[in-house]
């Protein structure tokens, strides 16, 4: 979202304006273009010539100094920027922003901004949680910008409580979703996806799964919270972060997944079985692991898994059901008798023979089967840039909208 866009970077000042230095290196290493205003205060904690000097670029701390070949003032910094940021934001600049005061840089910058603001609050709890500090808080939510709230943690003080800072990429995380929130098309909705491949115990030690690593699940539990939808992630891999803003629950077998997926069928809008599900388990599992034989041969009893797409099919009443199939062969055959004989509204194919295409990858080719529309394959991309467009297609779906 910020790769290539023109970013004002507002350092108020508190403790934790040491993190600014790395958010701004964040931002540059996404190819972000960074110029950094620091209030009078912020540079008794750190200093302009490191934020120059990591920016490369001149700082602003004062709107009087002498003008020189690369001086930069309030109303051209305004006008340069497609975001502005406050990191951090202490009490004082909140109230600044709140009731649009301008008596320094800093604050007359931000009262020359037309362009998306985010303010992240840093400051002791007791401060924090003071009503008049709630109150400019508010205001400012009210006035279209955007707080990323703190979180509780160990502060100047020497205690723990609620008042830092976010890590910088945790502020960049929440940053982008609420900026992708605002223009969202699932507000209120809830949305369901499993992702990951199960795991069926054969003893203690062993198991029976799939190459399935979640990645296209977890990009589409990322893209339906952008959308504004209230997100749970049924997820059978602990080998990725959860997303944020997402209510995640960790499973491991088919049996536990097809469990979760009907506790949430009767509150869900839209179900997506992106899970990679084994088709089969142990008929029993051991108890003690399982020693070599002396004949050479281990001999398994299994027994199939349930077809929990199938049964979503036939138990949803109203839910906008979304399946997957990936196969090496014959792809169009099975994923159009899949969509049929499973009673999904659209079906996602890939065939992951293909090189960069599905398990493992952090692209995947696809294409998107419904019921009442000749299928559409989709170019080669990355999971995420494809979760937004299926989950475009999703919002247009249950919306009663034209796709354009």
């Amino acid at each position: 979202m910020f790769s290539k866009k023109n970013i004002v970077l507002v350092i108020s000042g508190g403790v934790a304006a040491y993190k600014a230095a790395i958010f701004a290196r964040l931002l540059i290493k996404m190819d972000a273009n960074v110029k950094v205003v620091m209030t009078s205060a912020a540079t008794e904690f750190i200093t302009a010539k490191t934020m120059a000097v990591l920016t490369n670029q001149p700082v602003l701390t004062d709107l009087f100094a002498e003008k020189t070949g690369e001086s930069i003032d309030h109303i051209t910094l305004a006008d340069w920027a497609d975001y502005f940021f406050v990191v951090p934001a202490t009490a004082n600049i909140i109230a600044k922003i709140a009731n649009g005061v301008a008596d320094d840089a800093a604050s007359t910058v931000l009262a020359a901004r037309h362009s998306p603001l985010i303010v992240v609050p840093a400051m002791n709890e007791n401060m924090y949680l003071q009503p008049a500090i709630q109150r400019n808080l508010k205001q400012i939510k009210d006035d279209g910008d955007i707080v990323i709230d703190p979180v509780d943690g160990l502060l100047a003080e020497g205690y723990t409580g609620k008042g830092r800072l976010p890590e910088p990429n945790e502020i960049l995380a929440y940053s982008e979703l609420a900026l992708y929130q605002k223009n969202g098309q699932l507000k209120g909705r809830h949305v369901v996806i499993s992702a990951g491949g199960t795991v069926e115990a054969i003893d203690p030690v062993r198991y029976i799964s799939n190459r399935s690593s979640g990645k296209m699940g977890y990009a589409l539990a990322r893209a339906a919270v952008e959308q504004g939808a209230d997100v749970t992630l049924i997820s059978a891999t602990s080998q990725l972060p959860d997303p944020v803003g997402v209510r995640t629950i960790h499973i491991q077998s088919a049996q536990e997944l097809s469990e979760q997926m009907f506790t949430a069928l009767p509150h869900a809008d839209v179900i997506i079985m992106a899970a990679a599900v084994s088709d089969y388990r142990m008929a029993q599992t051991a108890q003690n692991k399982i020693k070599k034989q002396d004949s050479g041969e281990l001999n398994l009893t299994l027994v199939e898994n349930p077809d929990i797409l199938a049964q979503l099919g036939s138990a949803k009443t109203g839910q906008y059901l979304v399946g997957f199939a990936a196969e090496t062969q014959n792809l169009m055959t099975y994923a159009q008798n899949k969509l049929k004989k499973k009673n999904a509204d659209m079906l996602i194919a890939n065939d992951v023979s293909k090189d960069q295409v599905g398990f493992g990858y952090d692209t995947n080719q696809v294409t998107i089967l419904t019921k009442d529309k000749e299928p559409e394959m989709l170019p080669l991309q990355s999971k995420i840039t494809l979760a937004r467009e299926i989950m475009k297609k999703i919002s247009i779906a249950i919306n009663g909208q034209v796709e354009k």
